[in-house]
């Protein structure tokens, strides 16, 4: 499939990319949906919360959200409500220690971690023989996706896949964060990710799991990482066996999977997007055939906010990600 250049039209009240992303993130209203919370347990003592909508098992789509996001995220309900109404359910996979509980081992989830979601799929593949599934990622959960897709190759068994605002090179992107307003980005992420630390810290101490609790005070004090350079050389790389962060960006980073894909996929990028550089979008020659990118010229970072009043604001990846993934799945 070829690079498309994307019509997509920003709101006029939003029509930069900094009000892109913050719009959605701080400001949208986010529908009220009835959901059922499923734990599995995982096979290294650990667990996983899913947050299930809709009540069509014969469709199911995976939803996985960003960085310090979780299955309340506002583009992942506004998502699941869509495609309830599209006939699919829906079944949205927080992280480990993303789902208001921190986890129980010292290790959590990274931007390459492709374990989990093997894990979910083939566990609900086992227990739905006959269903369809497709799979949407959003930032970080874009990239494990992506990653997870072109491992898989022709294993991977889904109908169709979606990634949107994807940080194909995690180098390019650490670096972004550190240059202009995208620091303000940074700040926060890194300010969550410090407290969720040093909560987790707490929760296995007070339930017993020191071994564990012991891993994390190994890494030492945070308070001097100002950078994901930092915290990813830190924290990510040691907890999660790479070598320094360099080791980890160059085996995470899932740009070089998107040859290896076998699954119809749609990739979504803004080239005013605020965490990354045009240097992070693939040439055509490295997409596989059934990969298809979507480069907007706006829509910021997991924004894409159009509407032609601040009352109407239109989320326009929840008609555009459907309009995909309908094309390969059974209504």
């Amino acid at each position: 499939m070829p690079i498309t250049r994307h019509y997509f039209q920003s709101a006029w009240w939003l029509n930069n990319p900094h009000l892109q992303t913050l719009y959605p993130a701080l400001l949208r209203k986010v529908p009220s949906l009835q959901r059922t919370r499923e734990r599995l347990s995982t096979p290294d003592g650990d667990f996983i919360d899913l947050d299930w909508h809709g009540e069509n098992h014969g469709v199911i789509v995976i939803l996985l959200h960003g960085l310090s996001g979780s299955s309340r995220s506002g583009y992942i309900i506004g998502l699941q409500r869509t495609l309830q109404q599209n006939g699919f359910a829906s079944v949205a996979m927080n992280f480990r220690g993303c789902s208001g509980e921190p986890n129980r081992l010292a290790r959590c989830y990274h931007s390459g971690e492709t374990e989990d979601i093997d894990f979910v799929y083939r566990t609900l593949g086992q227990r739905y023989p006959k269903a369809v599934f497709a799979a949407v990622g959003f930032s970080l959960g874009g990239n494990v996706l992506l990653k997870w897709l072109g491992e898989q190759g022709d294993k991977a068994g889904l109908a169709a896949a979606v990634a949107v605002s994807v940080p194909l090179l995690l180098n390019e992107c650490a670096t972004k964060l550190d240059h202009g307003f995208s620091r303000v980005y940074r700040k926060h992420l890194l300010d969550e990710l410090k407290h969720y630390m040093h909560t987790k810290q707490g929760f296995l101490l007070a339930n017993g799991l020191e071994k564990e609790a012991d891993k994390l005070a190994s890494l030492g004090s945070l308070a001097d990482i100002h950078s994901f350079w930092q915290y990813d050389d830190q924290v990510v790389a040691k907890l999660h066996g790479f070598k320094d962060v360099h080791d980890y960006y160059r085996r995470s980073s899932s740009r070089q999977f998107l040859s290896a894909i076998r699954v119809p996929t749609l990739l979504v990028q803004a080239e005013d997007d605020p965490f990354m550089t045009p240097a992070v979008l693939p040439d055509a020659g490295e997409l596989a055939p059934l990969v298809q990118l979507d480069v907007c010229s706006g829509g910021g970072h997991v924004g894409f906010v159009s509407g032609r009043n601040r009352c109407g604001a239109d989320y326009w990846l929840e008609r555009r990600i459907p309009l995909f993934l309908r094309k390969y799945l059974p209504n």
